[in-house]
């Protein structure tokens, strides 16, 4: 501990761990904390109550530059991964390295009286978690996924859609990201450190879904793409049935130039879609079922009746609900598990899950079958 707040130090400080440390040491992202420079003397107070709860200690990267990188911010860094595990101050790891490295870096910090907070996928498979589950128990040391994208603005708007039932009962829910770059230019592209985007996208939307739909998942069948990298996936489409016969369709892809919606969600009573993470959408309800009979109208070269438009008085048109949440939520709740003042949110049996929902979507790409799930 530093000033009697739980100190936490970042190994892997490239793309996303530097972001973290920005975040961190700028009161800019999704936490505040106060920062000790090499010399201990460069201290930024926060007014959070994350601020109140955590320091940073400092970093470490495999990485000259992002050494030199993390010195040019003001922040303290190591020379080594195993100084972090030797810093008595240090209470938590927060590991933001290639996936491969996870497993090791886990146990290692575990075993050295630190508790984990770690990047996703927090493993490489289900059989390396339970493995770190082992350790976590044997060590008594909290391991936490930061599985942070259940606080995105767009996913929590969905939830509620989802839990008030404002489009009546949810019989389809489709959730996306397209982009257009193919994979980053880094390790992503490695598949023997953990690349590709079921392991970096995949994992965020599936983890979302699970916790959302209170059901067990019963079939599951997906395809991946390599259309600009024949080593690791770039993409994938995935459908899942759930025990209730509600069904989703989950898609990551790197070679779309025009996006479909974040979301789409249908009900018996309505649908609702999100655009874009600005969280441009709407629900459209339905009023009455009553208007059934439609005049036909041309579609194409034919009519149809089915697919006429509905009268205006039939349905409504309403914005997507306004919500509130704490973006700081998940580290605050690491302290307060840690300090046995709270229950763990992101829960590693819930990322188990996840790792095997995502074993089972490559079983059925690999051998294109429809996998029997739970």
């Amino acid at each position: 501990m530093i000033d009697g707040k739980r100190a936490i130090a970042i190994v892997g400080c490239g793309g996303m761990g530097g972001g973290h440390a920005i975040a961190i040491s700028t009161g800019s992202g999704t936490a505040v904390w106060k920062v000790r420079s090499k010399e201990g003397a460069k201290l930024q107070e926060g007014d959070t109550e994350i601020a109140k709860k955590l320091v940073l200690a400092g970093t470490y990267d495999i990485d000259p530059a992002r050494q030199v990188w993390a010195q040019e911010q003001g922040l303290f860094t190591y020379d080594s991964f195993d100084a972090i595990l030797a810093d008595e101050n240090v209470d938590i790891v927060l590991i933001a390295t290639p996936n491969h490295l996870h497993k090791d870096m886990a146990i290692a910090s575990m075993r050295a009286g630190k508790h984990v907070l770690c990047e996703k996928p927090v493993m490489m498979s289900s059989a390396e978690l339970v493995e770190v589950m082992a350790v976590a128990k044997e060590t008594g040391k909290v391991f936490y996924p930061r599985q942070n994208r259940r606080w995105d603005k767009d996913f929590l708007i969905i939830k509620k859609i989802f839990d008030d039932k404002l489009v009546g009962d949810v019989f389809n829910i489709e959730s996306r990201v397209l982009g257009s770059r193919g994979i980053p230019g880094d390790w992503r592209g490695v598949k023997e450190f953990g690349g590709g985007m079921m392991l970096d996208w995949g994992v965020h939307l599936l983890d979302r879904l699970l916790i959302m739909i209170p059901e067990k998942v019963k079939k599951v069948f997906a395809s991946m793409t390599n259309i600009t990298n024949d080593e690791c996936d770039d993409g994938f489409k995935m459908h899942i049935t759930f025990e209730s016969g509600l069904t989703t369709v989950v898609e990551v892809g790197t070679c779309h130039f025009i996006n479909l919606p974040l979301w789409y969600i249908a009900g018996t009573h309505g649908t609702a879609s999100i655009a874009s993470w600005a969280c441009d959408g709407k629900i459209v309800r339905l009023n009455s079922w009553e208007d059934k009979d439609a005049t036909p109208i041309l579609a194409g070269e034919g009519l149809t009746k089915t697919m006429a438009p509905r009268a205006g008085s039939s349905i409504s048109e309403y914005e997507l609900p306004e919500i509130k949440y704490d973006s700081n939520e998940l580290y605050s709740n690491l302290v307060d598990v840690i300090n046995g003042e709270a229950e763990q949110i992101v829960t590693v049996e819930q990322a188990l899950r996840c790792l095997k929902l995502m074993e089972a979507a490559f079983e059925s790409s690999e051998k294109g079958i429809v996998v029997n799930f739970e």
